[in-house]
């Protein structure tokens, strides 16, 4: 008997180890997790949403005509997008109109629809709120739903005006692979290009944070540990130009996605488990 306890006993202790080293070996190229489409979800909703406040910017300076496109290529919009002033109304509203059909922006990106901006004071007035809310509205055929809202906090110690920015949105994939829900609470602070008119000399960075839901399924949340830098140059304007966003999906590794250092380009890299993915973005 003592002989079977302990050839069971031995036995035992097999099966632990080879569990072990089962459970610690590394994994093979076919069992890490390389699923970069909510990393790629999250960038294409930011940008989206990003790009709102750009179009209500430069929309809404000094709330005239004139202040919009100071020139005819450093603007964001182009020709074919149209502005409708209503100051009779408390809160003074513009209309960008984008018409009906795609119309290729100076940014590179595809748009039509309209853009509905009320604001409730100058652009530039501390505590002035601007609501945006787009109308049947598309950028490189993906639909934008929702509202989000812009609100003036003055400036700050280094004397940069900062705007604090809060949306719940979706975007419906153009591709139609799904739809992708967006909620955030972002600071955009202005560090250069507030004294001038033109566009070509503005950067912003961004921080903050977001919740929401990829297309294909699935929560996340996101959180900017690097600011993200747009630089408005010609060129540069269609993304992110540096910082790193925590990416965070539900059940999954929680994914780095980092927008370079600054280069003008439409890469990134998504980091998982410690090993890089090079993406385009949106």
């Amino acid at each position: 008997m003592k002989t079977n306890k302990i050839t069971i006993g031995l036995a035992v202790v097999a099966i632990a180890f080879t569990s072990i080293i089962s459970s610690c070996r590394k994994k093979t190229e076919d069992e890490k997790d390389k699923d970069t489409s909510s990393a790629k979800d999250q960038a294409l909703a930011s940008s989206a949403v990003n790009d709102l406040t750009n179009i209500s910017d430069e929309a809404g300076r000094s709330l005239n005509i004139s202040s919009f496109k100071v020139d005819g290529t450093s603007a964001v919009l182009s020709t074919c997008a149209s502005l409708t002033f209503d100051t009779l109304l408390s809160a003074k509203t513009i209309t960008v109109n984008f018409g009906t059909t795609n119309c290729l922006c100076n940014d590179g990106r595809y748009r039509r629809g309209m853009i509905t901006l009320a604001f409730t004071g100058r652009y530039r007035d501390s505590l002035t709120t601007i609501t945006v809310t787009p109308l049947n509205y598309y950028v490189n055929d993906n639909q934008l739903l929702g509202t989000k809202t812009i609100k003036n906090k003055g400036h700050n110690a280094a004397h940069h005006l900062v705007y604090e920015i809060n949306a719940n949105m979706s975007v419906v994939k153009g591709d139609g692979s799904g739809i992708i829900t967006w909620s955030s609470i972002r600071q955009r602070e202005w560090i250069s290009g507030e004294s001038t008119l033109t566009w070509n000399d503005d950067i912003y960075s961004i921080t903050g944070g977001a919740t929401g839901a990829a297309a294909g399924g699935g929560t996340f949340s996101t959180l900017i540990t690097t600011p993200l830098i747009r630089n408005m140059a010609l060129g540069c304007r269609r993304h992110f130009t540096s910082g790193v966003v925590e990416h965070a999906p539900t059940g999954k590794a929680t994914r780095y996605i980092d927008y370079g250092s600054g280069a003008c380009d439409d890469i990134a890299t998504v980091t998982i488990d410690g090993v890089s993915y090079t993406i385009t973005l949106p």
